[in-house]
């Protein structure tokens, strides 16, 4: 299987023996040894239904295919990169901040629930699920990782939102008076409440 890892705070080195990886299309900044890239397809390599439900719900991935025998460097506009494990797992993941991932995953689209329509952040969001590792981008900084408990449920802005995995439920908060004491009156003013027991990651920024 392909390794995925943390080169630098804003670069992912891929390590390729015979084997590949999907991840976003133009994010390869150098490679080394003898490498293949191409279009992971209309399904982004899940297959063509894959890719109707993403162009019906607007959670649009535009994935190449890496392959071969050597190493690759990955990043998307300076943003810092974080590498997330998956053991038999889902992940929920705002599909701009998906960089790529290794193993034997399969991405889908999942339907997150009504938000309001001038955010629309996450009205659908993608899922990456299987065994193997996910690199994410997040701005502002590294991404945040925040425990979420049956005692302490968890409530974030849905613009630093990046990641959320484990068994949880997601809802949203409508009463965010907050948004109007910290000056972030305009826009939609929900919230996303997270219970259950797993992790949330956010952003340091929002998008």
């Amino acid at each position: 299987m392909a390794q995925l890892f943390e080169q630098s705070k804003k670069v992912i080195e891929v390590h390729l023996a015979n084997t590949s990886i999907r991840a976003i299309s133009g994010s390869m900044v150098a490679y080394e040894g003898a490498v293949q890239f191409k279009s992971a397809g209309f399904g982004g390599g899940d297959g063509v239904l894959a890719g109707m439900k993403r162009r019906a719900t607007g959670e649009k991935l535009s994935l190449m295919e890496c392959g071969g025998q050597g190493r690759v460097f990955l990043a998307v506009n300076g943003q810092y990169v974080s590498v997330v494990n998956l053991n038999n797992e889902t992940l929920q993941v705002e599909s701009q901040q998906l960089l790529a991932f290794a193993g034997n995953l399969r991405t889908d689209v999942r339907f997150a629930g009504v938000r309001g329509a001038s955010s629309g952040q996450g009205l659908f969001t993608t899922t990456v699920t299987g065994q193997g590792q996910v690199a994410l981008l997040s701005a502002g900084g590294p991404l945040i990782h925040l425990e979420v408990s049956p005692q302490f449920p968890l409530v974030v802005d849905p613009d630093a939102f990046v990641a959320a995995r484990g068994n949880l439920n997601q809802s949203f908060v409508t009463d965010v008076s907050w948004r109007a004491a910290m000056g972030q009156g305009g826009g939609e003013a929900f919230s996303l409440r997270w219970d259950g027991q797993g992790v949330v990651s956010i952003q340091p920024a929002e998008r």
